[in-house]
């Protein structure tokens, strides 16, 4: 199992996903001999989950059911244990575009935190880049590798503990990219150009606060960087819905010419709206925005080394 490349079996020491509805999954680690409680029933893994192909439904012992999908970076970001605050699916996919990563690149990261958004790059990356990440909190960096061996993603990752704003990313010249999610993202930009390639090479920050924001563009005017804009982005969700509204009394005229205008017969006005005249309502499908969106996470800094 490899979260970067696609196996058909369960195998023990895997990683998988156990699916119990779009709000309800959780990770586990396949062990030989090991049971899996959920709701509906115990789930054995020698008998249940090895030697089965990714995707199964497989039955637990209540008779209830449940998928066991493959491991892939949207869905560990989902449900990988929380060490710290994670980038979500929203901010990692403009990041990725923003970047311009592809098969290949290396990047520079810091810090590592869960690493959400360093399992999306490495798979952007692979198989020939390479990703270098930094963590000042040793025990989440070796965390951080335990999960990396584990995922079968090792030799695209370099795990550093050190801090970045004094130390740097310990390459030069080197990296396509780098990215901060770190305090005071000012204070490592100078290390950040050194880790970028001579010329083109791509920076982004990201920053809950505006100010964060202010001096951390200032810093990048300072070592020389262009093109620098801040992004935000929001996620707003929308529900398809039947609605139901009333049919206005337009009066005589409109009944006149929805008689003679109006054939129900004629294929042509048979679409997706349905009226019930004798209700005096019709109906069809909208897109309704849910009451409550995710709001603010952090805004996005992205510059070009010169």
């Amino acid at each position: 199992m490899s979260f970067v490349e696609y196996g058909d079996t369960i195998k023990d020491g895997d990683t998988a996903i156990v699916f119990l509805g779009h709000e309800s999954m959780f990770p586990v680690k396949v062990q030989h001999g090991t049971v899996t409680q959920t709701k509906y029933g115990v789930i054995r893994h020698s008998t249940d989950l090895i030697g089965k192909k990714y995707g199964s439904r497989v039955t637990c012992s209540k008779g209830g059911w449940v998928y066991i999908l493959h491991p892939t970076p949207e869905l560990w970001t989902m449900n990988l244990p929380h060490r710290t605050q994670i980038l979500y699916s929203t901010d990692i996919s403009i990041i990725t575009m923003m970047l311009e990563l592809k098969p290949g690149s290396i990047v520079c990261e810091s810090g590592t935190g869960s690493g959400s958004l360093s399992h999306a790059l490495i798979r952007t990356v692979a198989p020939t880049g390479h990703l270098y990440t930094v963590e000042f909190h040793q025990q989440r960096a070796e965390k951080a590798r335990e999960e990396f061996r584990e995922h079968g993603v090792e030799h695209l990752v370099t795990v550093t503990n050190q801090d970045v704003c004094k130390n740097g990313f310990g390459v030069s010249n080197t990296a396509d990219a780098v990215f901060l999610d770190i305090p005071s993202p000012w204070e490592a930009i100078g290390h950040a150009k050194s880790a970028l390639k001579a010329e083109g090479g791509r920076i982004c920050s990201f920053s809950p606060c505006i100010e964060q924001v202010q001096r951390t563009c200032l810093a990048m005017e300072e070592y020389g960087f262009t093109e620098i804009n801040t992004l935000e982005i929001l996620l707003r969700v929308y529900n398809v819905r039947t609605i139901s509204l009333q049919i206005p009394d337009l009066g005589k005229a409109a009944e006149d010419n929805s008689s003679t205008g109006f054939d129900s017969s004629n294929p042509s006005n048979q679409g997706s709206s349905c009226v019930n005249l004798q209700q005096g309502t019709v109906q069809f499908k909208s897109g309704v925005p849910l009451r409550e969106m995710v709001g603010h996470t952090g805004y996005l800094t992205f510059a070009t080394k010169s």
